[in-house]
């Protein structure tokens, strides 16, 4: 399926949010609307393996929206390198931006997709890293149908945001929406106990939830550099495609 895309610059709490948005050409079997994904990116913004994460979706049949998380910190545009000062940057400004920026930010979004000519008003969320946390945090939002977090950073410890300090473990009920959790057991950012504690705390919750572990590093699914692995990556974009199809095209 072909794709076309645009970006918006959605108005937010703080400062103007450039968006990238991702949908296929006409199908006649979706009479040109589909669902909408909130795609949530890594520390880095929307890099090349981002980019290309979100043409997979669109090319499913979805709306995919691409928000620069960090907006209010780098200009229109910016792409941090997967380099040591792109992460200390990225890592930097996880920490220094209020929980509530990401929060409002993710309802502009979601606004946005419900809205798009393109889109049928269906709404999920997918994320990787601290985008997997961010996607974690949208699925609190009632509108959202179907959540998928990719080895998501800082759940365990509660530390996302400004003075490392959020609530996400304590508002695991607020979820009314299916998830699905992906973690690699090699993955420093989130160790055994980590893993235990979320899905305790998810189960206990009462949440629809799936959970799917794998032998391999963080960031196993992002296809440049030596941590990628193919293999896990089709199984991973597999289950995703399943859970998004049959709980937003149903």
């Amino acid at each position: 399926m072909t794709t076309q895309e645009e970006y918006a610059d959605l108005t937010t709490q703080t400062t103007p949010m450039r968006t990238y948005l991702y949908w296929p050409t006409h199908d006649e079997h979706a009479h040109g609307r589909y669902p909408g994904l909130l795609l949530y990116s890594e520390i880095f913004q929307q890099t090349g393996p981002i980019k290309r994460a979100a043409l997979q979706f669109a090319s499913q049949g979805y709306v995919v929206a691409v928000p620069e998380i960090y907006h209010d910190r780098e200009p229109p545009g910016t792409v941090l390198a997967y380099d040591q000062e792109g992460s200390d940057k990225g890592n930097l400004y996880k920490y220094e931006t209020p929980l509530v920026t990401f929060d409002n930010d993710a309802r502009s979004v979601l606004s946005h997709l419900g809205t798009h000519p393109a889109c049928s008003g269906r709404l999920g969320v997918v994320g990787f890293c601290i985008g997997g946390h961010l996607a974690f945090r949208a699925a609190f939002n009632s509108e959202v149908e179907a959540t998928c977090c990719f080895y998501a950073t800082d759940i365990h410890t509660d530390s996302l945001g400004a003075a490392k300090k959020s609530d996400s473990l304590k508002r695991m009920s607020d979820i009314n929406g299916e998830i699905m959790m992906v973690w690699g057991r090699q993955d420093p950012h989130v160790p055994d106990d980590g893993r235990f504690l979320v899905y305790q705390t998810i189960r206990a919750s009462g949440a629809n939830f799936t959970w799917h572990e794998f032998n391999a590093v963080h960031a196993f699914m992002r296809d440049e550099g030596p941590r990628y692995n193919p293999t896990l990556a089709r199984v991973c974009y597999g289950l995703a495609f399943e859970t998004f199809e049959r709980v937003l095209k149903n």
